[in-house]
């Protein structure tokens, strides 16, 4: 049974659902959407009218967006785009082939990090840690090998399998 203390609490949730999109700055923006494209399989999508003000490019795949903005100051962009820490701040992508992937950063001469950790049931993850052209670090993983333990309630966990995507106008497909 409910007490008021978590009633109230679920009452006062935000209406999230989730993850929409990830926003890049970038010292190219084609150079990006050749990245996101060819190397992590990402979907070039339209951009609204309202921002062609600025140059910039929406992709869209696996549930999520990455919209890439170019940068008008370099120094809001990474220094070393060589850097790879992974306690640094960076996007991550969940993973069915860790292999595939490793061979198509290779393919894309894309340096990297590859590292897996095991927990104490013997669990293990694997990782690679990369940074696409502007330095901001991305990580792919296998994460779903870990088991998600709330820390908390699990009712409070939403996961809306119903409507998170966004919508896909088939009327207008490829610029038709």
């Amino acid at each position: 049974m409910e007490t008021e203390e978590e009633k109230k609490e679920e009452s006062t949730a935000p209406p999230l659902l989730a993850l929409n999109h990830v926003s890049r700055l970038c010292r190219n923006v084609k150079e990006s959407i050749d990245f996101y494209t060819r190397a992590l399989g990402f979907v070039l999508v339209e951009r609204p009218p309202a921002l062609d003000n600025f140059d910039g490019a929406w992709l869209f795949n696996y549930g999520v967006g990455i919209h890439l903005v170019q940068s008008q100051d370099e120094d809001r962009l990474p220094s070393d785009t060589h850097h790879l820490d992974p306690m640094d701040s960076h996007i991550s992508f969940q993973c069915e082939d860790m292999e595939e992937m490793e061979a198509r950063l290779k393919e894309f001469n894309t340096k990297y990090i590859k590292r897996t950790m095991e927990d104490e049931s013997g669990t293990k993850i694997d990782q690679l840690f990369f940074n696409d052209p502007d330095g901001f670090m991305v990580e792919i993983c296998n994460c779903e090998n870990l088991k998600l333990v709330p820390a908390g309630s699990m009712g409070k966990i939403k996961l809306p399998f119903d409507r998170h995507n966004p919508p896909v106008d088939l009327n207008k497909v490829d610029g038709n």
